[in-house]
């Protein structure tokens, strides 16, 4: 079995005050990922749940930072150039906030009072496929899996 360790080790947390949890191997697009995370770092719990469901419900759209080339504009967005509507990533970025509101609880922390002070977004292993060619070719075309973090802390 593979042992996976935090990348918040930078941060200095205090282990009474912080929570952690992660997911691994997760099927979602990365690049989704990494702009999600970005919007709900620095939120409540309950703010970044009500904005995932939002999300979901395709009430409101996550503004595209990083990578919004190419990307459609959305009218409910205020000064940025792009978003859209990653729902399989919320989903999965819910469950991760219902684990560490556990883990917090777990250790008795006020999960009213927790706020996220990291959100990672890690590169996992890539599954191999392929796509028939023409003339008997195959083009290699690969899945790239995700590794998600996020760790919260008592304020």
């Amino acid at each position: 079995m593979p042992s996976w360790g935090y990348s918040l080790r930078s941060l200095n947390l205090d282990p009474e005050r912080t929570a952690i949890a992660s997911l691994r191997d997760v099927d979602i697009n990365p690049k989704k990922a990494v702009e999600v995370c970005s919007s709900i770092k620095g939120s409540t719990l309950e703010e970044a749940r009500k904005l995932l469901r939002d999300v979901i419900a395709l009430k409101q759209p996550i503004p595209y930072r990083r990578y919004f080339k190419k990307g459609s504009h959305k009218r409910q967005l205020q000064g940025w150039h792009s978003g859209g509507y990653p729902v399989k990533v919320c989903r999965y970025l819910l469950k991760l906030l219902d684990s560490v509101e556990a883990n917090a609880e777990h250790k008795g922390l006020d999960t009213s009072r927790l706020v996220i002070v990291h959100a990672a977004v890690q590169k996992g292993r890539r599954i191999p496929r392929y796509m028939p060619r023409a003339f008997g070719r195959a083009t290699r075309w690969d899945r790239q899996l995700v590794h998600l973090e996020i760790a919260v802390r008592e304020v």
